[in-house]
């Protein structure tokens, strides 16, 4: 026996050999790896989320294992809330309200899909569904208010991040583009950031 505390030993982390990459109305970006539990490449144990983003709405289809299993064959509720919060993350969390239609079975495809429903100038409110991938029967639903980065928070963010065009897309030079999980809003809407790099997003 020893007084002294000890240390957890060194976790082996995924090696990730290209940097991620996000699909926009404006081109093909790439940004720096990052452990967000539910887009994060480099969280072994997350949800790792493929995003796809179009003008004001995100999408993502995806099939939960049993390690996110509530009661037996059932997705866990929180989960559930944490998908729909990626696909409705227009900024940081401020309100999000969920309603549970229907269990969502482990192992059955479903679609996560969230929009902008309105915005006014730092506060981004935002719908979203889950539904069944093939039949388009709705799981749940829910609602969000988001409220915009700081600038000294978005430049600390666009350097974290690194988020680039990659050469050869159709991306238009100078335009602002969406990063991980950042999505593009509705015209006329401020710019917000979610957990990704801020000038991320065109007219947020």
């Amino acid at each position: 026996m020893t007084s002294e505390v000890a240390r957890p030993s060194s976790v082996a982390r995924p090696v990730i050999t290209d940097r991620p990459a996000i699909e926009t109305a404006t081109g093909r970006f790439e940004f720096e790896p990052h452990n967000c539990f539910a887009c994060g490449s480099l969280n072994a144990n997350g949800l790792q989320l493929d995003l796809h983003v179009e003008p004001g709405r995100c999408w993502t289809e995806f099939t939960l294992d049993k390690r996110f299993e509530g009661w037996e064959g059932i997705a866990h509720g929180g989960i559930l809330c944490t998908i729909l919060d990626e696909v409705m993350a227009w900024g940081v969390t401020a309100r999000m309200n969920v309603e549970f239609r229907r269990p969502v079975e482990v192992g059955r495809t479903v679609r996560a899909e969230g929009w902008i429903t309105d915005a006014r100038r730092r506060v981004v409110a935002t719908a979203a569904t889950v539904a069944d991938a093939d039949t388009g029967q709705q799981l749940a639903k829910a609602t969000g208010t988001y409220v915009a980065a700081s600038p000294e928070r978005k430049r600390y963010l666009r350097e974290r991040y690194a988020f680039r065009p990659i050469e050869g897309t159709d991306a238009a030079p100078g335009a602002k583009t969406a990063a991980p999980g950042a999505k593009t809003a509705a015209p006329g809407a401020e710019t917000v950031t979610p957990d990704a790099a801020p000038d991320a997003v065109d007219a947020r």
